[in-house]
């Protein structure tokens, strides 16, 4: 099995016993969330336990090209599991981090790791090549996500060195390096269970969604350190460099004639943050990625974060000060130490503000909070806030359950979705600045789903063009244009711009459904298995290309894999895969209690008119009086029962149940999940034909 390792690590935390999986088992699913679903489903024998029970199994899955030079990546990993952060059920979900965790488990030769039980006192899990050892964690519960992971480098570092080369251990053939460890730690947060609590490693990669620092908190497990001295071997290395060439000659960004234009794959390779950047300092990637997201800064302040942790803060940050100063650089330090997820942070410190405003919140007030709102935007008030949601201090204890869970604590969780107050449009999870009246497959995808979805597939399409028209510019193309180019790549639906017509009359089409079950199976394959990151990833238009066509197809993605593999697998086949694994995942929650009538967005949604979201107007292609154009979805809101309908049309698309949602016989007997099928009919939950 050609860029497999061939083996992945079992560790059964409640015996303290290490075995091993044979990957060939789960081949079929290539990698990361396939054969991390495919393994929860052999391993978790009650799907309906809550996720802090001891039962619930958990993967951390790197895939064939992690630790390669596969552009924009080899250094993502995808960890797996029943989550606790999603309201009213904590669904079967996924989360997913970037960094170089998934390529030193391979060097170590693994294919990935899987957590069973719980241990009986807190204990991380050292794993030096074969040499796997589940030690005490006394000297590290209590600490921060970075300290955890200082004290770890520390201890793997103080192996028998031989001129600045470290030893594994004392055996003679254990191998040299000169790395260190990748450790995936849980900060004070996840060890006092919140349901917000991450996944840290390094710096600023965080597994954020699923509140998988909690649930490893309740099994006592602080951290994994893998290190590793092997290799990864490919089918055909001439060919894994010749698409890496050939990508970035033709589709990558071109520094002696750069490109006018929209752009993903061909971007720049600058930073990802959204607060100013420091004048000294530098980019920052993952394992063999094309772009640095991120950066390291000479001060060591907010080096490494990027996206919201950056964002979580800085407008707090700015509106106490005039101007960012350094405390948000410190309140995103702050956030990745204590290993809070971002978009909790950010949208429940919003939530907070609001009521302190209405005058429901505050000292003495209905909500007996101490937090002193005039001190909004310093460091001292974003220290006292997470530190408060780490250690459930007071009404912290609340926010550590999330903030939907805090409103219905309060009595408010219903008035709060109603006025829209409360920005959680989908299980419980906050908006991601991608509201489901605007960019609706965006919504749509999420609330099929187990969680805010995360995937940023058509966002461009918002970006781009509003960027263009708010700043007085023709668009780069126009609606026709680039909706023809993308629709050629939306294989198996290819050649149907109309499932990119974000018309509100459009939104409750077939082609719409068609659309949202494109995201869910080009995810859950080649984003959470294969592992392509989602910031580069599809690369749908392209202007380097002369037609502007993007190096997603037959000629992209799965360039890269066979060359790791061998084997001839095309894009069209790829994505069957993911349809495999999106109706596996179905079955999984159709277990935990899914059925249609659970899937509704909060009152907000269909009863507010959208607002313009942060730039103010929401620009997306459209068709209006027969001519495609930029719409302004600004003033629009869902109906309900047009929604209703167009589930319908969704389950139907999907071959499942439409009066349930439940998958049916038929459509997993032809995705070879007959075994699948035999166990929900056990449970009188087999979608009718």
């Amino acid at each position: 099995m050609k860029g497999y390792q061939g083996k992945i690590l079992r560790v059964d935390l409640s015996n303290r016993k290490i075995t091993k999986i044979e990957t060939k088992k789960y081949a079929e699913y290539v990698g990361g969330h396939g054969i991390g679903s495919a393994i929860f489903w052999d391993l978790c024998k009650d799907k309906t336990i809550d996720g802090f029970d001891p039962a619930n199994v958990v993967t951390i899955m790197g895939s064939p090209i992690s630790g390669t030079i596969t552009p924009s990546g080899s250094g993502r990993c995808e960890v797996t599991g029943i989550g606790v952060q999603s309201y009213p059920i904590g669904w079967y979900t996924r989360s997913n981090f970037g960094g170089r965790f998934s390529g030193m488990m391979k060097y170590a030769g693994w294919d990935g790791i899987v957590i069973e039980g719980k241990a009986d006192k807190p204990v991380w899990i050292d794993v030096r090549n074969s040499d796997v050892k589940i030690r005490d964690a006394d000297g590290l519960w209590g600490l921060s996500t970075w300290e955890a992971q200082e004290e770890i480098w520390e201890v793997v570092n103080k192996s028998v060195t031989k001129d600045g080369w470290k030893a594994l251990s004392s055996s003679r053939d254990a191998g040299f390096t000169t790395q260190k460890p990748a450790v995936l730690a849980i900060g004070q947060a996840g060890e006092n269970l919140g349901r917000s609590a991450c996944l840290i490693h390094d710096a600023g990669n965080g597994a954020g969604q699923g509140g998988f620092g909690g649930v490893w908190g309740s099994k006592n497990l602080k951290a994994i350190s893998v290190i590793g001295t092997g290799s990864i071997e490919t089918d055909d290395p001439n060919a894994l460099i010749e698409a890496r060439i050939a990508a970035k000659n033709n589709y990558a960004y071109n520094f002696d004639d750069p490109k006018v234009g929209w752009n993903r794959f061909s971007s720049s390779p600058t930073l990802g943050g959204f607060y100013d950047r420091e004048e000294e300092s530098r980019p920052q990637s993952c394992m063999g990625c094309i772009a640095g997201c991120r950066a390291r800064t000479a001060s060591g302040l907010g080096s490494e974060s990027s996206c919201v942790e950056t964002i979580f803060y800085a407008d707090f940050n700015r509106r106490k000060f005039g101007k960012q100063t350094r405390d948000a650089y410190v309140a995103t330090d702050l956030l990745q130490k204590y290993g809070i997820n971002a978009y909790e942070a950010w949208r429940g410190l919003e939530y907070l503000e609001k009521l302190y405003k209405l005058g429901v919140l505050g000292p003495g007030k209905e909500i007996d909070c101490p937090l002193d709102f005039e001190q909004l935007g310093t460091a001292e008030f974003a220290e006292e806030f997470l530190r408060m949601t780490a250690f459930r201090e007071g009404i912290g204890d609340d926010f550590a359950e999330g903030f939907v869970r805090a409103a219905e604590r309060w009595g408010r969780l219903e008035e709060d979705w109603k006025t829209g107050i409360l920005v959680y449009p989908y299980w419980g999870c906050p908006d991601h600045m991608y509201d489901p009246r605007a960019e609706i497959e965006w919504g749509y995808a999420s609330i099929v789903g187990d969680r805010d979805m995360n995937q940023h597939d058509f966002n461009g399409l918002y970006w781009d063009p509003t960027k263009d028209i708010l700043g007085g510019k023709q668009p780069y193309l126009s609606a026709e244009e680039v909706t023809k180019v993308i629709a050629e790549k939306l294989v198996p639906f290819e050649n149907n711009p109309k499932m990119l017509d974000f018309s509100l009359e459009n939104a409750y089409s077939e082609d719409m459904a068609k659309l949202v079950s494109w995201t869910q199976i080009y995810g859950r394959f080649w984003k959470n298995s294969v592992l392509f990151c989602d910031w580069r990833w599809p690369d749908l238009y392209n202007p380097n290309a002369p037609d502007n066509s993007g190096l997603t197809g037959d000629e992209g993605e799965p360039k890269f894999l066979n060359a790791i593999i061998g084997g001839n697998m095309t894009f069209s086949e790829g994505m069957e895969t993911g349809r495999k694994i999106w109706n596996l995942d179905n079955a999984i929650y159709t277990l935990q209690g899914r059925h249609r009538d659970l899937v509704k967005f909060a009152d907000y949604i269909y009863d507010i008119p959208y607002d313009g979201g942060l730039m103010g107007s929401y620009y997306l292609p459209g068709i209006e009086n027969g001519e495609w154009k930029y719409i302004d979805t600004k003033g629009r809101k869902l109906d309900r029962d047009k929604f209703e309908e167009w589930k319908t049309k969704y389950y139907k698309l999907e071959g499942w149940d439409p009066e349930t949602g439940w998958p049916t016989r038929s459509a997993l007997k032809t995705l070879g999940l007959n075994h699948v099928a035999d166990e929900l009919e056990k449970r009188s939950l087999l979608g009718k034909e």
